[in-house]
């Protein structure tokens, strides 16, 4: 006789076992509509999933989170079904939901193309549109083989054959079509709406290696309504008008070639967009206490063995050998273990406590080509990197210091809002439980202190320690995870760093790692898409070009520049002999911000028509009213009058 505990503590008795549609029938005829599938004491199920023991469970109706998991599954089944109905003798594989949305790969002699998507679409909604219920059966191992071999699906039967031998094997239909599957999966495939769109063809390997056959994988979209798919759909339009790599070419702000891939070549626009980005970083860590320090490029592998690094990261660095001296160096992928070299230079004592080193350290790591995109992701990038000395008592108000510093950098570069997540031990990790037990109990005071508000991402925390994790939101809704901070009691005891406390005693200090930035090349890409090339002032590389209409105003148009130049922007001239409207559309396709155009009123008059970037309007100003303007514009925020720096 189970007893059924739902969400609002109530509890349900049944005579006998009884399925989640049941309970959800006779709760009221209004869940039973709503609900799709449920969670039976946490773990999401079929709905027909019979109950037989007293247990919590929670219905899952269209508006939960985890619905668009389940609309997006279901949908990679009914493309799958779509495209053996419409393409006979093609092939399933695997199709699970994904981010977005879900694929399916496919084993067909000829590739799909996005030719094919409208009948695919079409038989899709068919299917949807005839409501056809998903049904489970578990199945005997070797029957199951046989099954999907006697269909001509070698790939199912292969999957199978290497699923462990403790796992049930559990088929799926809905009508006559049937796949492998592990479930769970909603009522019916009407469940699935209308919301949903085919997206592109590319190709995969059968299983990721290049050994094998080359499959043809479609990617499509779905949502829980078609407002949602609108909302994405028109976030992606806006995702690729603000592609940092179609932006970069028309900022000329740095190129990548194949002789060295995932290697940034900044050109001078470029390079000045990281300087003044680097140099505000700067002026933000002297103000609030951090030593900037360097350290060297290739280390010895002992001490990346002495750290565990090589033991969890070797097949993430480059590596060189020293044949006379018969050593593997390594090209660093992080600076902790260098930082502990320098804090173990000498005696420590708790007076020097908390020491912020910080760096701007060069790093490289092995990313697989096909993972690299643009400068978001790289193998050669450097990190805003620093390491904060100090001991247990410090870790909550030095996180009070950082997520205020964190939270003023971010708001000077245009994001209003970040969230925070807390990523604790995972499965893999150095250091005890009990010293995880201190380091986890450490950051969760020091967030109650500073009133972070955080969700949990379970098993996601560094293999030395937990973490935060600052995720921005940019102009279009994505979200970003850049800042970092880490409690880590596990480098100092493995790299001996230790001071002298105020009763004479030798321990270990405490290390937080953090990063506001994170990568400074993946962060310029987010600020290039952020603000789609229209920068504020302080950050465009070019801040304003000088702009003749006819050759009579040159000599004053040399003369505005100058003044500009000399109030400190970054100023172009455009002397040429093209029209006004050709030069204006020339430099707003190169986003220039602002637009000084001259001609022999202006010279006369000693004035200038600015024109801003986006806007056909122009102002009339005088010249040393128009450089003072924009001086005052171009000033980094942290130097603006009145500011106080955080």
């Amino acid at each position: 006789m189970p007893a059924i505990t739902l969400p609002d503590g109530s509890v349900r008795h049944f005579p006998a076992p009884v399925t989640g549609t049941a309970v959800a029938e006779a709760i009221g005829p209004g869940l039973a509509r709503a609900a799709l599938a449920m969670r039976l004491d946490g773990k999401l199920v079929d709905l027909a999933t019979e109950i037989e023991r007293d247990a919590a469970v929670t219905f899952i109706t269209r508006r939960d989170p985890d619905a668009l998991g389940l609309i997006r599954h279901d949908a990679a089944h009914v493309l799958a079904e779509a495209v053996q109905s419409l393409f006979p003798g093609t092939q399933v594989t695997i199709g699970p939901a994904i981010e977005t949305g879900f694929y399916y790969d496919f084993a067909r002699n000829e590739p799909f193309t996005p030719e094919d998507f409208p009948a695919i679409e079409a038989k899709m909604r068919e299917i949807i549109a005839r409501a056809a219920p998903f049904q489970r059966r578990v199945i005997d191992r070797e029957d199951a083989i046989r099954f999907f071999q006697d269909k001509g699906e070698k790939y199912k039967a292969e999957l199978i054959q290497d699923l462990p031998k403790t796992e049930p094997i559990s088929l799926y239909t809905q009508g006559d079509w049937v796949d492998l599957c592990r479930g769970p999966h909603m009522r019916t495939t009407g469940d699935i709406g209308p919301a949903f769109k085919l997206m592109k063809v590319a190709g995969a390997y059968w299983r990721g290696d290049h050994r094998n056959a080359m499959l043809s994988r479609i990617y499509g979209t779905a949502w829980r309504d078609q407002k949602e798919l609108d909302a994405y759909l028109h976030q992606l339009e806006e995702a690729e008008r603000r592609d940092h790599r179609r932006i970069g070419r028309e900022m000329d702000l740095y190129h990548i070639q194949e002789e060295a891939v995932g290697s940034i070549f900044w050109h001078p626009n470029g390079w000045r967009l990281y300087c003044t980005a680097e140099a505000y970083m700067r002026r933000r860590l002297d103000a609030a206490g951090y030593q900037e320090v360097r350290t060297p490029q290739l280390v010895d592998r002992a001490l990346w063995e002495a750290s565990g690094h090589w033991e969890k990261f070797r097949e993430h660095m480059f590596v060189a050998r020293v044949e006379d001296e018969d050593k593997l160096l390594a090209l660093k992928p992080m600076n902790c273990p260098c930082h502990v070299q320098i804090f173990r230079q000498g005696v420590r004592s708790y007076r020097e406590l908390p020491l912020r080193m910080a760096e701007f350290g060069a790093c490289h790591r092995y990313e697989p080509s096909g993972a690299l995109h643009g400068i978001m992701r790289v193998r050669a990038f450097t990190q805003d990197d620093a390491h904060i000395f100090c001991t247990e008592a410090q870790i909550a108000p030095e996180t009070v210091r950082f997520v205020a510093l964190l939270s003023s950098i971010y708001r000077d570069f245009g994001f209003a809002e970040f969230q925070v997540k807390f990523s604790d031990r995972p499965a893999v990790r150095a250091g005890a439980d009990d010293v995880w037990d201190r380091a986890e109990a450490a950051l969760r005071e020091a967030c109650a202190t500073a009133g972070v508000d955080y969700t949990l991402n379970p098993g996601e925390g560094a293999f030395y320690g937990p973490k935060l994790e600052f995720v921005l939101r940019d102009a279009i809704g994505r979200d970003w995870q850049c800042g970092t901070l880490q409690v880590d009691f596990v480098l100092p005891e493995r790299l001996d760093a230790e001071y002298t406390a105020e009763d004479g005693a030798r321990r270990r200090p405490v290390m937080l790692h953090r990063a506001i930035l994170g990568s400074f090349e993946r962060f310029l890409g987010i600020l290039i898409e952020q603000y789609a090339g229209r920068f504020p002032l302080w950050l465009a590389p070019v801040q304003a070009v000088v702009a003749t209409i006819v050759s009579d105003a040159d000599e004053y148009a040399r003369e505005v520049a100058a003044a500009l130049r000399g109030a400190g922007l970054e100023v172009r001239e455009d002397l040429s002999n093209q029209k006004i409207n050709a030069k204006v559309r020339t430099h707003s396709l190169a986003h220039v911000p602002v637009l000084a155009v001259v001609g022999r009123k202006e010279a006369e008059t000693r004035t200038v028509a600015l024109r801003r970037l986006g806007s056909p309007a122009q102002e009339i100003m005088a010249l040393d009213a128009a450089v003072a303007t924009l001086a005052a514009e171009a000033t980094p925020p942290d130097l603006s009058s009145g500011r106080e720096n955080a």
